[in-house]
């Protein structure tokens, strides 16, 4: 063991215990290269043993990627304890993903960097960008067992990616975009099933006072299946 080892303790202690070796992971990354930089030196760097590193990460690939797992965990405790609307409750869960984020930037802007460098993490990218579309469909799943599941799926994916595409334009230094940018792409994105251009828009009809209401009825069924 190395002189000062920092053991992880639970909760928050351990969240910033394996970021704090991901921050020095990364930096070596960038430093030296994804291939050349070993474990032992990434344990030396972060002010751990070799053994306490195993016991957190299983490879340097994990740790590239760990604080996602933190992210994970986070948002499936945050769906699984809310009781709102599932479509609202799934937006703010990606825009406290993104928030956390934003706390930890230079790791994302770090990450971005090593990851664009190694076709294998970038593949792992992938992987771990579909793990929260799961998850978020998985919820829909549950809470709006009548939705179709396409719906579902669409609406999980095109949070995500927007929520990827803001966070990628950050990490590059092209934006300045914060929470409440991404709250309004969010909401602009259809939930459910069954919509269709222009079904959201109002529809106004004048008619003179004293229009029979079954004619009103007649009127207005009319223009509107012609729409």
């Amino acid at each position: 063991m190395t002189t000062g080892d920092i053991r992880p303790r639970s909760g928050d202690d351990n969240t910033r215990f394996r970021l704090t070796v991901v921050d020095q992971a990364l930096r070596l990354f960038a430093e030296k290269g994804y291939e050349a930089t070993t474990v032992e030196e990434i344990a030396e760097a972060a002010g751990i043993s070799r053994r306490t590193f195993f016991r957190q990460f299983r490879s340097k690939e994990d740790v590239i990627f760990a604080d996602h797992e933190s992210q994970l965990a986070q948002a499936a405790e945050f769906l699984g304890a809310s009781r709102g609307d599932p479509w609202e409750t799934v937006c703010e869960a990606v825009v406290q993903v993104f928030e956390r984020f934003t706390q930890w930037r230079e790791i994302a802007e770090r990450r971005y960097h090593v990851v664009r460098r190694v076709p294998a993490l970038r593949e792992r990218e992938i992987v771990t960008v579909f793990r929260y579309e799961r998850l978020f469909t998985d919820y829909l799943r549950d809470r709006l067992p009548e939705v179709p599941d396409l719906a579902r799926v669409q609406y999980t994916a095109a949070v995500t990616a927007t929520h990827n595409y803001l966070l990628r334009r950050m990490v590059r230094g092209e934006s300045d975009a914060g929470a409440a940018d991404l709250r309004v792409e969010l909401a602009a994105i259809p939930r459910g099933a069954g919509r269709r251009a222009g079904a959201d828009e109002l529809v106004v009809a004048v008619f003179p006072r004293d229009t029979p209401p079954r004619q009103v009825a007649d009127l207005v069924a009319r223009k509107l299946g012609s729409l």
